[in-house]
């Protein structure tokens, strides 16, 4: 009998301890008043409605509900990880602003403790990190460079890629598109060369932007374990690539990892550790907006045939105005594409690659009645102030004149594809010449037929499901 009692005594005392500890997840401390918001289940959170896809350009269902719901700054979480997602633009603008004094860089929280030696604080180490990862990237993709010899390089890369692709019957462009840009990004980064890669770079940063999103679980089988895997695979790649310069410091490739070994004798974080990542996280920059532009582009300008017949004209403008119609794109004829500029912002807006910048609390935040805790992640989430009806009017429209009457200042805190503040991608730059200078030479050389039409899809990151396959052929 006794038994029985201490049974019963002990699942008593486990049901109070369960509830408690889910009490507790639904009602974390906080030293104010949280945003409102749900945690979703244990330890899961609400990871599950998240990833789940749609088939719309829209945001997310995830985010916009709870938008609807809650407001434009509520509280959720995120593979058990508190998370505040805002689509405030006052707000997500401050934020941008307090990088090292209310907020860091949310993937930086483990190279600052790496970094922060020998008496450097923590935000110094990340400042000092942040500095050299972004000036070293500015030097070889940066406007200087795009001026002096990148644009007839980029040239070259675009036709040599449309030109074979106009081979074949038919491509699936977000692919093909993809190993065009993450390739040649590569060969300026460590003269990757893709007939003696010990990997295919392409084909390996497909499936990790594939795993970004799937459910974090880390065990065999899994997309997430397989994007772990892969990253592992790229960075050791890298760091093996790092060794060989090392080895061989007479030999001068002229790229990016040639500057990164002088640099190591000089600049102390400089550790084969990091330097993997940093490599990794640049290219991973550089490519995945770019090939998303260029795929969507196929499935919205065949729609909107003023737009792509403006598109030509400019275009066509520009060889016409040369006094040799052979010779190659320059900086000063890509400035002179205001209209195929609006088109790539608009595509850009629409498109909204990822949902959001991410950011972590160091110190507690108040926002509007509210307190983001410290140790919390923050989501702002850009994807939805691009699509805002407050700024854009019918958000869901392409329509590329938009960008004639938008204000400066409304465009600089709604719009941010490429991030924002002292964080905003060193890459932009050279990501939109890369865009242009591809609808440069496909309009004036080539014409295309969609042969297999593809879906769109958010999981919340834009993917495009079973490909978009496009012929091309010369004029």
């Amino acid at each position: 009998m006794w038994i029985t009692s201490v049974v019963f005594g002990v699942v008593g005392l486990l049901v109070i301890w369960v509830g408690n500890w889910i009490r507790k997840w639904r009602n974390p401390k906080c030293n104010g008043i949280l945003p409102p918001g749900s945690m979703g289940f244990p330890l899961i959170g609400e990871t599950l409605p998240l990833i789940i896809p749609s088939y719309s350009l829209d945001i997310h269902p995830f985010i916009k509900t709870r938008i609807q719901r809650y407001g434009t700054i509520f509280r959720t979480s995120i593979a058990g990880r508190p998370v505040i997602m805002s689509a405030d633009p006052e707000f997500n603008n401050f934020i941008l602003q307090q990088e090292g004094k209310l907020v860091e860089l949310w993937y930086m929280d483990t190279f600052s403790k790496i970094f922060a030696q020998d008496g450097e604080s923590r935000t110094s180490a990340v400042g000092t990190v942040h500095k050299y990862g972004r000036n070293i990237f500015l030097n070889h993709f940066g406007t200087k460079s795009l001026k002096e010899k990148l644009i007839p390089q980029i040239e070259q890369v675009v036709n040599n890629a449309l030109t074979s692709w106009s081979t074949q019957d038919s491509v699936d462009i977000k692919r093909v598109a993809s190993a065009m840009i993450l390739e040649f990004s590569a060969k300026l980064v460590f003269s990757y060369d893709a007939e003696t890669s010990p990997i295919n770079i392409t084909e390996t940063y497909s499936r990790i932007i594939n795993g970004f999103m799937s459910f974090p679980l880390n065990i065999p089988g899994t997309a997430y374990h397989q994007c772990q895997k892969d990253q592992n695979k790229v960075v050791s790649m890298l760091k093996d690539k790092l060794k060989e310069r090392k080895n061989a410091p007479e030999l001068n490739h002229g790229d990016l990892l040639d500057q990164i070994c002088k640099d190591m004798e000089k600049e102390k974080f400089l550790s084969e550790d990091f330097i993997g990542q940093l490599l990794f996280g640049g290219l991973f920059a550089t490519f995945e907006s770019v090939s998303t532009v260029i795929t969507l582009a196929f499935l919205l300008l065949p729609e909107h045939h003023s737009v792509l017949e403006e598109m030509i004209a400019e275009q066509e403008a520009i060889l016409e105005s040369r006094e040799n119609t052979s010779s190659s794109l320059t900086w000063d004829e890509y400035k002179l594409m205001p209209f195929t500029l609006h088109v790539i912002n608009e595509i850009l807006r629409l498109g909204n690659v990822t949902p959001g910048l991410l950011r972590k609390a160091i110190k507690d935040i108040p926002v509007k009645g509210f307190t983001i805790p410290a140790g919390w992640t923050i989501l702002l989430a850009t994807s939805a102030q691009q699509l805002s009806p407050n700024t854009f009017q019918n958000p869901l429209e392409f329509n590329p004149w938009r960008w004639k009457e938008l204000d400066s200042e409304v465009i600089s805190k709604n719009f941010m594809p490429f991030g924002g503040g002292m964080r905003q991608c060193a890459g932009a730059e050279y990501s939109r010449v890369f865009m242009a200078t591809f609808f440069h030479v496909l309009l004036t050389k080539y014409r295309w037929t969609k042969i297999k039409e593809g879906t769109i899809s958010r999981n919340p990151v834009l993917g495009f499901g079973k490909g978009i396959h496009i012929k091309f052929s010369k004029m």
